[in-house]
């Protein structure tokens, strides 16, 4: 009769999901694996047949699944608009400008080191861009229905754009987190910036204020 686990799943991806955060792939060993979970090797390869790669999958799994609906926040609402899409900006530099948040996306940071090679990591990368993307589009067909931005706005292809803008900011950001580098203007940031109307009793202006 096979001994119980003395140990939860679930918070042995949470502990590896970290180590991989921090730092990445390649560097980080199973002995890092068995240190940062307290599982010995045996019981870790048992749990997660495959071992370390098996491990990795199941964080980035858990990073989409935990993680990336906190960095979303209201823009993965079904009403979410101009101002939501705003507020993802917003986080996503705060984060870049904070010690934390240096260490980047662990789903960015997989697409550059390993999802070239890696077809299960890179189908996990596609899903979290895909549904960033969906997230977008949805918040400026919002904002164009809204009168927040004009009919002319195409808010599939301009959500394409500002996913991969925002993708680039987070790479620029852990090379050169500073406010200057991290934080472009709304009308940078935008493919629909010049298209932008009034809303409320504030004109639309920078989307970042430089500081």
């Amino acid at each position: 009769m096979p001994r119980p686990r003395e140990f939860e799943p679930d918070a042995v991806v949470d502990q590896a999901m970290l180590r991989f955060w921090l730092r990445g792939y390649r560097a980080t060993s199973v002995e890092d694996l068995v240190k940062a979970t307290g599982v010995k090797p045996g019981s870790l390869y048992g749990a997660f047949p495959g071992g370390k790669h098996t491990l990795f999958l199941k964080s980035l799994e858990r990073y989409a699944k935990l993680i990336v609906p906190q960095k979303l926040g209201e823009l993965a609402a079904p009403g979410a608009s101009l101002a939501a899409l705003r507020g993802y900006f917003d986080g996503l530099v705060h984060d870049l400008l904070s010690p934390e948040g240096r260490q980047g996306c662990l789903l960015v940071n997989t697409a550059i080191e390993n999802a070239a090679e890696d077809d299960e990591a890179a189908a996990v990368v596609r899903g979290h861009l895909a549904r960033l993307e969906q997230c977008m589009t949805t918040a400026l067909r919002n904002a164009r229905d809204a009168g927040e931005v004009r009919a002319s706005v195409d808010p599939a292809g301009s959500a394409k754009v500002l996913v991969a803008t925002c993708q680039g900011l987070m790479v620029v950001g852990r090379r050169t987190p500073t406010r200057r580098c991290c934080a472009p203007s709304w009308t940078t940031l935008s493919p629909c910036s010049s298209d932008v109307r009034p809303w409320g009793h504030r004109n639309a202006v920078a989307l970042f204020p430089d500081q």
